[in-house]
């Protein structure tokens, strides 16, 4: 799809990758609502945006994962600049604690790493399949492909999301509906550094699994690639290319991988 002229959503757009996947948008001659929870964060984006392509951006803050903000978003978007035609399902949260973590957080996990996502397409695709044209999205995680050492609420719902996206684009794809996939490794971001957790052994190694497995990329890297995935309509973007070749070897040999996973954690946990 080529993205010039089209009305786009970001969520988590107040920074790291979302802010720079609005700010990529707009500089493509795309129009965007930028989303986030935090409002301000949001609205700082988006006058940035408007500060180079006056008029290209604006600013919205809510919870993305409840139904009625997404509905709400659409209504500004479509207010502001017409009707959506890409939604970039990114806002995302980690997860702390193995089997200790609570009910809570699984429920708020689940709502904002997996049902934000099938919420958003309950709205959007009736009418992208009408015009047969529409865009979705998705943030996921190398997490969503392998997994997170430390922290199975992270692992679990990104895996979770890497399965809806796939789904949609079976259901969807000869409808006019593209679905994309991002599963990026480590990248330069509050979610990256939120993974510190004190005393807990597992979200230290978490962290340290993420940021030795592979560089750890800037935002505007990984935006220019997702830019780059949606010229071509590719559904697995992968800004860390190790991934696939990690991926292919979890495939190819499940009871080795798990094998080499349990001694890469034992390294992790012992420090070295």
């Amino acid at each position: 799809m080529k993205v010039a002229g089209k009305v786009a959503i970001v969520t988590g757009g107040g920074g790291g990758i979302g802010g720079a996947l609005a700010a990529r948008l707009a500089d493509a001659d795309a129009r965007v609502l930028v989303a986030d929870l935090d409002a301000a964060g949001a609205e700082q984006v988006a006058a940035a945006i408007n500060d180079k392509h006056p008029g290209r951006a604006a600013g919205a803050g809510g919870d993305v994962s409840d139904t009625d903000c997404i509905r709400d978003l659409i209504t500004v978007a479509e207010t502001a600049f017409g009707p959506v035609d890409l939604y970039f399902a990114n806002a995302g949260i980690t997860g702390r604690g193995g089997l200790s973590a609570t009910e809570d957080l699984w429920d708020r996990a689940i709502d904002v790493n997996l049902r934000a996502h099938v919420r958003a397409a309950q709205l959007l695709l009736p009418g992208w399949v009408s015009r047969g044209e529409g865009y979705f999205v998705a943030t996921a995680s190398a997490a969503g492909l392998l997994t997170q050492i430390g922290s199975p609420v992270y692992a679990v719902t990104k895996h979770a999301a890497v399965a809806f996206a796939e789904w949609l684009s079976i259901t969807y794809g000869d409808q006019g509906v593209r679905v994309s996939c991002l599963c990026p490794m480590g990248v330069n971001t509050k979610l990256l550094h939120s993974v510190d957790q004190g005393d807990d052994p597992l979200g230290d190694a978490a962290k340290r699994a993420v940021t030795s497995a592979g560089d750890v990329l800037e935002p505007e890297a990984v935006a220019d690639v997702v830019l780059d995935a949606l010229a071509d309509e590719r559904f697995l973007i992968l800004p860390h290319a190790d991934v696939l070749d990690m991926f292919r070897q979890k495939a190819s040999d499940y009871d080795r991988w798990l094998r080499g996973m349990r001694r890469y954690q034992s390294r992790l946990l012992s420090g070295d």
